[in-house]
């Protein structure tokens, strides 16, 4: 009877014991996950917790990384160069899993595979192989389950709360970046007796990579400049904003037309490296003169009605930024006539599609200009605006729309 007795007080002691254990070490890596602990802080606490405290001889933790893969982020007894081989068995896993003889022999020493799931996905699988004591086995694998599951979670957390970090620094930077672009567009439009000019933007995000300018160089004479540049985002925010500063100080500087559009090519080519481009347009007017001078660099070619006629306006050079040096430029010279209105805009316009798949393109664009010559052309782009509202119907936007358009009185 006394021996009956003293065995039960034993079992009693070593359960208490386990308990006590359990609870201690809870508190200590709960503890630690609420002081912001590192993740390898993590995983070593719980590679010492399962070889000192629960006398595993063989463990294996594989955790998603940041771009979604398996690894194996901590072991005992475990060659990490096996991982491929015993991923294809953990990951098929679904419950907690006994593993047998008919299982993979890379997998020989593991006795169970324990899997976590938050919100139906899995987050982490651990191998566990090897426990020295077998006494109260069931207690132990529940606890060894449940420490797995709190790190598990815990790295999982601190997966996504970086990502939302990322996620928020990204919103930011492409907050800031619309505001620099927005500031970079043209406000009031230089109008006077003799012209009027005004333009849309109507970027497909927040951010465009379409860019508008007109720079007067006094009374009479101005530029207009409609580009568009490859890419979106932040880094074609920058470039537009590098491409205005460069612009406006080269075209003061070189008031040649050629002379310029070489040199901004040259300037462009030294930050892109070819790696992006932009197509250009840009045309000066003089009004005393009634002239317009204009190059035009791998763009849409824009459309001026003149003198009774539409002219495409694309006779220049190749895109800017794409080659170190241009391999050949034309610039051209026209004749103004009384009224002459033109049309300039970036390819989002041109990819507008209605509900047959048609195009917004020439085919519609020159029978508008023709209709509605006449209006100003804040008016006119009103009218196109409401008109492609109409032509696209339930279809989206696919690009930035960038128009600028002038009338010469």
């Amino acid at each position: 009877m006394i021996n009956r007795e003293t065995e039960l007080l034993e079992k009693l002691e070593a359960e208490l014991n386990l308990k006590a254990l359990q609870i201690k070490s809870l508190l200590t890596i709960t503890q630690a996950i609420n002081e912001n602990i590192s993740k390898e802080g993590l995983y070593n606490m719980y590679r010492s917790f399962l070889s000192w405290e629960m006398g595993i001889q063989k463990m294996a933790l594989f955790i998603r990384s940041e771009d979604l893969e398996w690894e194996c982020v901590t072991s005992i007894n475990f060659d990490e160069a096996n991982t491929h081989l015993v991923l294809p068995t953990v990951l098929s896993q679904e419950r907690l899993y006994t593993l047998t003889d008919k299982d993979p022999a890379t997998l020989s020493g593991f006795d169970i595979i324990i899997p976590v799931y938050h919100k139906q996905s899995p987050i982490g699988y651990s191998l566990i192989g090897g426990i020295k004591n077998k006494e109260d086995l069931y207690n132990k694998i529940q606890f060894i389950t449940t420490i797995t599951n709190v790190i598990a979670v815990a790295i999982e957390n601190k997966r996504l709360f970086k990502q939302q970090l990322e996620r928020d620094k990204i919103e930011k930077d492409m907050a800031l970046a619309s505001e620099v672009q927005k500031m970079l567009i043209p406000q009031d439009m230089p109008n006077s007796d003799d012209y009027e000019v005004d333009l849309v933007y109507q970027p497909h995000s927040d951010i465009g990579g379409d860019y508008i300018d007109v720079i007067k160089f006094g009374k009479d004479k101005f530029s207009l400049c409609i580009a568009d540049i490859s890419g979106k985002g932040i880094a074609a925010a920058l470039l537009m904003a590098n491409f205005q500063a460069t612009m406006k100080s080269l075209i003061f500087q070189y008031r040649d037309m050629e002379t310029f559009v070489y040199a901004l090519n040259e300037s462009v080519f030294k930050i892109t490296k070819s790696e992006r481009f932009i197509t250009l347009f840009i045309a000066e007017i003089d009004i005393t003169k009634k002239t317009m001078t204009y190059i035009n660099a791998g763009h849409y070619p824009p459309l001026l009605y003149n003198d009774g006629e539409i002219i495409h306006l694309n006779k220049g050079t190749t895109v800017i930024g794409a080659f170190e040096k241009l391999p050949m430029i034309e610039e051209t010279t026209l004749s103004l006539s009384d009224n002459a209105f033109l049309l300039a805009f970036t390819d989002g316009l041109a990819d507008i599609k209605n509900n047959k798949e048609e195009y917004f393109d020439e085919a519609y664009l020159k029978p508008f200009l023709e209709k509605h010559k006449d209006k100003t052309p804040k008016a006119f782009n009103e009218k196109l605006m409401e008109t492609l509202l109409n032509y696209k119907g339930k279809n989206a936007y696919v690009d930035d729309i960038a128009i600028l358009t002038c009338k010469v009185k």
